[in-house]
């Protein structure tokens, strides 16, 4: 499995913008697939997208298409969560997570708290 460690959290005003970092150390193969989640108080876990770590293609939840972009860098084995436009319902603790096959994630950050104001 590989480790996981996320980075970047913190307090932003309602329309503003936030980089969350995700380094990963440990085995990394082509099939690997980056996916962020995130989880807000009294909610379930929530997709946000996912990453292929060959090829690069993204999948994005609905919620955030058009205002969040998943990346990679493969030279510092890191995956980031770009996002833009934030509303106050983006408020959530953000994970990042790693599945060395298909998208069973099976490794898993610490969590990123994100808090947007209004």
């Amino acid at each position: 499995q590989v480790q996981l460690v996320e980075s970047g959290g913190g307090l932003v005003q309602a329309g503003g913008s936030l980089r969350l970092s995700c380094t990963l150390s440990g085995p990394i193969f082509a099939s690997t697939t980056m996916g962020w989640f995130r989880q807000a108080p009294g909610k379930e876990r929530e997709f946000i997208g996912q990453i292929r770590w060959k090829g690069g293609s993204t999948t994005y939840s609905d919620s955030v298409k058009g205002r969040f972009t998943i990346s990679r860098d493969n030279a510092k084995n890191a995956a980031y969560l770009q996002m833009n436009s934030l509303k106050p319902e983006d408020t959530a603790v953000y994970f990042c997570a790693a599945a060395p096959v298909g998208t069973v994630y099976n490794s898993w950050g610490q969590g990123t708290q994100v808090t947007v104001s209004s």
